[in-house]
């Protein structure tokens, strides 16, 4: 009798301490129900706002399921902390103030869906690095740089990809002279202008600045998220987003197109207002060069940083010029119902259950190369 074979288990990390919080929890649970079952074991590890390790059953994970303003994770009485334990490719709770080693779930792939800050950025990266467990998508290094905007769009110049004009502002100096920082911003861009955020995605802390007034509150209001800002140029153009997957040879798929339906495509367009913003996908009225040249960036943009697995990169076509801009690259994109990185493939050949296979696989193959690693030295 053929032995059934054992399913690959599978950690869902997500929540965290970060301003898309909501947005995380929310991408997990559609992992979770179309990760297929009968493949893999699959195990909910969630971080709620105040940084605390959580092991809740699936039935009751979320609060608020209806109102995602208030989406949050649920009160529940046992919570971990993790601490890695690379021998056995686990994270082993810590409860009560000892290790419990024996109720330790070892993880063959963990998949962190940790949108933003201390999750996106490196930081848990790290943590399973440490751990000696596979996990989906970029190391430390490419999530890190993608991450910060600045430091992105400085590598991306390097590579020759074009990127808007923009100025990068510290707290510090904009507290040491708001007025100079505010009138270079004008005198560079005019008016109106972006600010946002280094270190964050989905569109939180991100501000269209029309006027002096408007500038003071919009960079406030950044500054509350990040030390770190951008102000951006401003233009008129069409937003361009196209999927990247793979590692030593990534993929594109084919280019979508966001209308925003509000003034920009906000936090609540992306994942609250399902009516606020028309996806097009394939876009349309798009040339076929056109269409090209940004699947050749896209890959471009993402060997440049480091990347593997996955990333969404986005870009700016210019109405008036035809110059196209790349805006920045997200290593962990939304991967909700209307999330614009599952969606882009599956339009490409790809459905949703295919494609988290699809990232698994990358994630035990880029775990494998790096296993067979030397770590010791030995003098010939």
């Amino acid at each position: 009798m053929q032995q059934k074979k054992a399913k690959l288990r599978v950690g869902i990390l997500f929540g965290g301490k970060s301003g898309e919080h909501e947005v995380s929890v929310t991408s997990a649970l559609s992992i979770f129900q179309a990760l297929d079952k009968e493949k893999y074991e699959v195990t909910l590890v969630g971080i709620d706002k105040t940084g605390r390790w959580l092991l809740p059953e699936q039935a009751h994970v979320l609060a608020h399921q209806k109102n995602p303003r208030l989406l949050k994770l649920n009160e529940v009485r046992e919570t971990v902390g993790f601490l890695p334990f690379p021998a056995e490719k686990n994270l082993v709770p810590f409860e009560g103030g000892k290790l419990n080693a024996g109720s330790a779930s070892q993880f063959d792939v963990v998949f962190p869906v940790l949108h933003g800050t201390n999750g996106e950025d490196g930081t848990m990266q790290g943590l399973l690095e440490l751990a000696n467990v596979a996990y989906v998508g970029s190391g430390v290094l490419g999530s890190s740089v993608g991450m910060d905007k600045d430091v992105s769009k400085r590598l991306f110049r390097d590579a020759g990809i074009p990127v808007v004009p923009y100025l990068m502002l510290h707290r510090h100096e904009y507290r040491a002279s708001q007025e100079m920082a505010i009138e270079e911003a004008q005198r560079k861009f005019g008016y109106p202008y972006f600010v946002k955020p280094a270190n964050l995605g989905s569109s939180v802390g991100v501000g269209k600045v029309k006027n002096k007034t408007d500038a003071i509150a919009k960079i406030e209001d950044a500054f509350q998220y990040d030390t770190k800002i951008l102000i951006e140029q401003a233009i008129d153009a069409r937003e361009l987003e196209c999927a990247v997957l793979g590692n030593h040879q990534p993929e594109a798929s084919v280019v979508g197109e966001i209308i925003p339906l509000h003034e920009f495509y906000s936090y609540e367009a992306k994942y609250i207002d399902a009516q606020g913003a028309d996806l097009r996908i394939p876009a349309e009225n798009l040339s076929r060069e056109i269409e090209e040249r940004v699947r050749t960036l896209a890959v471009q943009g993402f060997k440049a940083l480091e990347c593997s697995g996955l990333a969404r990169v986005d870009f700016f076509l210019d109405r008036k010029t035809g110059k196209i801009f790349l805006n920045e690259i997200n290593t962990i994109p939304g991967f909700t119902s209307i999330s614009m990185y599952p969606k882009l493939w599956e339009a490409t050949g790809m459905p949703y259950s295919k494609l988290l296979d699809r990232l698994i696989h990358l994630a035990l193959e880029r775990f494998e190369e790096k296993r067979g690693l030397k770590t010791t030295y030995e003098s010939q």
